[in-house]
């Protein structure tokens, strides 16, 4: 597997991946985090191309998973406020959003998020209540839970992680 920016003549393929990835999480107790707003929006997905964003993983020349990534210093503004908990420390980071795959490749969702780890040494992500599959993919991968943190997009609170 590879990992490469994505191009805007990926925009369907992703987009395909994140209706897989909303049928799989409501099919494993999941249903809210993405399914009621139809999850990503594609304004989102077509800005994050365009500002380099926006990642595919590629598996024999096939787009099988997306996932956006930055990183930098208070990147994201949602991880200022942390309740329950606190952030391992406040050196600049990597995040990753929107993380998703087609179930075709399993490993998919560890090697992206090595990647992204890889990137930077110091990556953070959020999840909802009700993913458990996220959750045990972070903890499996070494990241802390560090409390809780909100998202303007609904009113459910997201479980932070961070790995350094």
């Amino acid at each position: 597997m590879e990992i490469r920016r994505s191009a805007e003549q990926d925009f369907d393929r992703i987009m395909e991946i994140y209706a897989l990835a909303r049928a799989f999480m409501a099919a494993h107790g999941n249903p809210n985090q993405w399914g009621p707003t139809n999850w990503p929006p594609e304004d989102f997905i077509h800005r994050d191309i365009t500002e380099g964003k926006s990642h595919v993983c590629v598996h024999d020349g096939r787009i099988v998973g997306t996932f956006f990534f930055t990183q930098g210093s208070d990147v994201e503004p949602t991880y200022r406020q942390i309740e329950d908990g606190a952030w391992l420390s406040e050196s600049p980071y990597g995040v990753v959003h929107r993380l998703a795959g087609d179930g075709s490749v399993k490993g998919t969702g560890a090697f992206c998020l090595n990647w992204a780890f890889a990137q930077c040494g110091h990556l953070r992500a959020d999840t909802h209540g009700d993913n458990t599959v996220m959750q045990s993919l972070l903890e499996k991968l070494g990241f802390v839970h560090c409390g809780t943190i909100f998202v303007e997009e609904d009113d459910y609170p997201r479980l932070a992680y961070e790995k350094l």
